[in-house]
C-alpha cells in the first residue's frame, strides 16, 4: 500500500513536471506573440504615417503643379498678347510709313496749289472786268457753271484738303510714335507725346455716337523730364488703362439709358444729363513721375479691387474682354519699369489709377 502511495506521488510529480514545462513554454510562446505584435503594430503604424506624410507631399506637389500651371497659362497669354502687340507695332509703323509719304506729298504742294489758283482766280477777275460783255458760249458757259459758286468754293475746298491732310499727317505721327519701332528699345521719351498719340488712336471711341455722348478729355500735364523706357510697352499699358476707363463710362451710360423711372404710371427713359469725363494728370514727384487717369464711370467695389490686376479676371460680359489688359499693365509698368500702380474706385462714381514710374531706371 505504501508502495502504491508513493508510486502515486512520483506519477504526480512528474505530471506536474510535465505541466510546468508545458506552462513554461507557453509563457514563452506568449511573450515572442506579444513581442511579434508589437512590432507588427510599430510597423504598422510607421506605415500609416509614412502614407500621411506621402499624402500631404503630394497634395502639396499638387498645389504647386497647378500654381505652376496657371503661373505658365499667364505667361503664355502674356506672350501671346506682347507677341500681338509686337505685330501689330510693325503692322501700324508699316502703315504709318507708307501713308507718310503720299500724304507729305499731297500736303507740301497743297500750298501751292492754293497760291496758284488764287492767281487764275485774279486772272480771271481780270478778264471779266477788261470784258464785261462776253460773247454768247462764254456767257452759257458761265453760267452753267455757277461761276461765282465756284469761285468761293474753290479756295474752301482746297482750305478743307489741307486741314484733311494734315489732319492725315497728326494720325500718322501718332502712330509712329505709338509704335516707337523706329527708337532704340529704352530711350529717353516725352510722356506727353505718348499719352497725346494714344487718345488719338482711342478717337473714334471718344466722339460722340449713337446713344452715346463724346467723351470730355481734361489733361493736366505737369512740367515733367523726358524719361528713359520702354516707350512702345508704356503706351501699350496706357492704351490698356483708358480703353478701360472708357468701357466703364460706357457700362454706365448703358445702366443710365436703360433705367425706367415711373412718371404718372408711364415709364420713361430719363434724360441723360450725365458728361463723361476722363482725366489725366501728370507731375513729378521726387524723381517719380506720376501719371493719374481716372473716369467718372460705374466704378468697381473695393472687393473687385483687389483682383483687377490679376490674369484673365474681368466684370465686362463673354466676349467683351480677356481679363488680360491690367494684367498686361500691371507687367509692364511694375515689372518691366519698376514702378508702381495703384486702384482707387467708388461704385457708381469712378475709378482712378495712379502710375508711379522712377525718372531714373534702377
Amino acid at each position: 500500500m505504501a508502495l502504491e502511495h508513493e508510486q502515486r506521488i512520483k506519477e504526480l510529480e512528474k505530471a506536474n513536471r510535465i505541466l510546468q514545462k508545458k506552462l513554461e513554454r507557453s509563457e514563452s510562446l506568449r511573450i515572442a506573440l506579444e513581442e511579434t505584435n508589437e512590432k507588427k503594430e510599430a510597423l504598422f503604424l510607421k506605415i500609416i504615417d509614412e502614407l500621411r506624410e506621402s499624402q500631404k507631399t503630394l497634395e502639396q506637389q499638387s498645389c504647386d503643379l497647378e500654381e505652376t500651371l496657371k503661373k505658365l497659362r499667364a505667361t503664355q497669354s502674356k506672350l501671346v498678347e506682347s507677341e500681338k502687340m509686337s505685330a501689330l507695332g510693325i503692322l501700324v509703323a508699316g502703315i504709318a510709313h507708307e501713308i507718310n509719304n503720299p500724304v507729305n506729298f499731297i500736303y507740301g504742294n497743297i500750298n501751292y496749289v492754293a497760291q496758284y489758283a488764287g492767281d487764275i482766280l485774279e486772272l480771271l477777275q481780270c478778264y471779266q472786268e477788261s470784258y464785261p460783255e462776253p460773247n454768247l458760249k462764254i456767257a452759257n458757259k458761265i453760267k452753267n457753271m455757277d461761276l461765282e459758286f465756284v469761285k468761293k468754293d474753290f479756295l474752301q475746298v482746297l482750305n478743307s484738303m489741307e486741314i484733311g491732310s494734315q489732319r492725315i499727317s497728326e494720325i500718322v505721327r501718332s502712330l509712329r510714335i505709338f509704335s516707337r519701332l523706329d527708337e532704340a528699345e529704352v530711350k529717353k521719351v516725352n510722356i506727353h507725346e505718348g499719352i497725346d498719340s494714344t487718345l488719338m488712336l482711342l478717337q473714334n471711341r471718344l466722339k460722340s455716337r449713337l446713344n452715346y455722348p463724346e467723351i470730355t478729355i481734361i489733361k493736366e500735364y505737369g512740367d515733367l523730364p523726358r524719361v528713359a523706357c520702354y516707350a512702345g510697352k508704356l503706351n501699350q499699358a496706357l492704351i490698356n488703362i483708358i480703353s478701360n476707363a472708357i468701357d466703364a463710362l460706357e457700362q454706365k451710360i448703358d445702366y443710365l439709358l436703360h433705367s425706367y423711372y415711373p412718371t404718372n404710371g408711364v415709364n420713361t427713359r430719363p434724360i441723360l444729363t450725365f458728361n463723361p469725363t476722363i482725366k489725366i494728370t501728370t507731375e513729378l514727384i521726387d524723381n517719380w513721375i506720376s501719371i493719374r487717369i481716372s473716369d467718372n464711370g460705374i466704378g468697381i467695389d473695393e472687393k473687385v479691387t483687389e483682383k483687377i490686376f490679376n490674369p484673365f479676371f474681368t466684370t465686362k460680359p463673354v466676349g467683351k474682354g480677356t481679363g488680360l489688359g491690367l494684367s498686361i499693365s500691371y507687367q509692364i509698368i511694375v515689372e518691366t519699369h519698376q514702378g508702381q500702380i495703384d486702384c482707387k474706385s467708388i461704385p457708381g462714381t469712378g475709378t482712378e489709377l495712379i502710375i508711379m514710374i522712377p525718372q531714373q531706371r534702377l
